[in-house]
């Protein structure tokens, strides 16, 4: 992993990003983007002060959904001081998936056709409104024409694309892949869906303090937005051209719970799978996992059920691993969250600092690993895991580690 681009309601950048949830700052409110007071939920992570064409062109920003626009910056982030020019864009490719994609402009066409009739909607409307489309551009503003496509998982999405490309460059099919996910998805048609299904927390008056993982009293998710972008890259080539490398993909786990449509597999059969298929693929052994980027979405099920599958894997070392839950400070980003937060394992290695699970005040007798409550801890990590689980029941876990050959 070469080059981390984030975008998220903690900051518009990788460094805003990062040191705001090392900071333990909740970068959730109430929505502002449209008027919430008839729903349920209230709250939301939003990205504020948002200009889309600070890194785009003014008219690709107006035909692309914000989405694409999140993806874009994101993309720019993670290329910064890569000299393509040098390199062979026939073998770099862009996988970048979205569990919603541009329902922000589905939202609008459809209100436009039903007021101004089907003759008023945009020609732009298709290519804004389908998940390919952030890989696409990104590919077309680069130049870059290897691999290209969405992978749609729910909020597995971003792992998904993350895994993809692993597994694209161990085949020899290309030598970088820009990978990662984005969502923009904090819109009145999907908060109202995420209500219908009381999937989300109405913590309504203290924001701040709704996301609350593995704590006994969370009451669900916080809907986030934002984007994570990752540039994988072959060692070889990533040395040869002197890159900074931030850690190593070691190993990725695929499953399903095969269960249910929305609920995890109570047993955390599923997941087991993967952070077993993960660790194996690795070649790491259970005890050299020092820290877990956890899905930890702060409901009920997912909660209890991911601990639990923890300890099946990892016996009696799972007391033994810093377990962080960034959820607790910029939302569920949906599509975008793994990719997010498999970016915050990388910058953990590099930094040496365990992002905090925050809002822990009533710690879970059912949940009863270290959640590195409320503080950042510093502590040197060699090898870190990542979960994301997805309605449908999507599993995927990844494990990276520090890199030492780059001499």
């Amino acid at each position: 992993m070469t080059g981390v681009g984030l975008v998220t309601a903690a900051g518009n950048s990788t460094d805003e990003t990062w040191e705001a949830v090392i900071a333990g700052r909740s970068a959730i409110s109430r929505v502002s983007g449209f008027d919430p007071s008839e729903f349920s939920t209230q709250i939301a992570a939003e990205i504020k002060d948002y200009d889309p064409t600070l890194y785009m062109d003014r008219k690709d920003a107006k035909r692309n959904d914000r989405m694409v626009q999140l993806a874009a910056n994101c993309a720019n982030q993670c290329l910064e001081g890569v000299d393509l020019e040098r390199l062979d864009r026939n073998r770099i490719g862009v996988v970048i998936g979205s569990g919603i994609g541009g329902i922000s402009t589905l939202e609008t066409q459809h209100k436009i056709m039903l007021e101004r009739g089907p003759g008023r909607v945009s020609p732009f409307f298709i290519p804004m409104l389908i998940s390919d489309m952030a890989a696409g551009y990104v590919s077309i503003v680069h130049g870059l024409k290897g691999p290209n496509y969405s992978t749609v998982s729910a909020c597995a999405s971003g792992g998904n694309a993350v895994a993809d490309a692993y597994l694209l460059i161990k085949a020899g099919m290309a030598d970088a892949i820009v990978a990662g996910g984005a969502e923009a998805a904090v819109t009145p048609l999907s908060l109202a869906g995420f209500c219908a299904i009381k999937a989300l927390s109405s913590r309504n008056d203290e924001p701040e303090k709704a996301s609350r993982p593995f704590d006994r009293d969370r009451d669900g998710f916080v809907l986030g937005e934002g984007a994570g972008v990752l540039l994988v890259e072959e060692l070889e080539h990533a040395k040869r051209r002197g890159a900074n490398i931030l850690a190593e993909i070691a190993g990725v786990g695929l499953s399903c719970d095969a269960y249910h449509i929305t609920a995890p597999a109570p047993d955390g059969e599923g997941a087991i799978r993967s952070m077993e298929v993960a660790v194996e693929d690795a070649g790491v052994a259970v005890t050299d996992v020092d820290h877990i980027n956890a899905h930890g979405t702060s409901t009920q099920l997912n909660d209890a059920s991911e601990t639990a599958a923890i300890k099946s894997v990892f016996g009696e070392h799972a007391y033994k691993i810093a377990v962080s839950s960034t959820k607790s400070t910029i939302g569920h980003l949906l599509g975008a969250a793994a990719s997010v937060e498999l970016a915050f394992c990388a910058l953990a290695i590099r930094d040496g600092k365990l992002p905090p699970t925050i809002n822990q005040d009533n710690p879970d007798p059912d949940c009863d690993l270290d959640y590195v409550p409320n503080r950042m801890r510093l502590q040197k990590i060699d090898v870190a895991l990542s979960n994301s689980f997805g309605f449908g029941g999507h599993n995927v876990s990844i494990v990276v580690k520090r890199c030492d050959d780059v001499d």
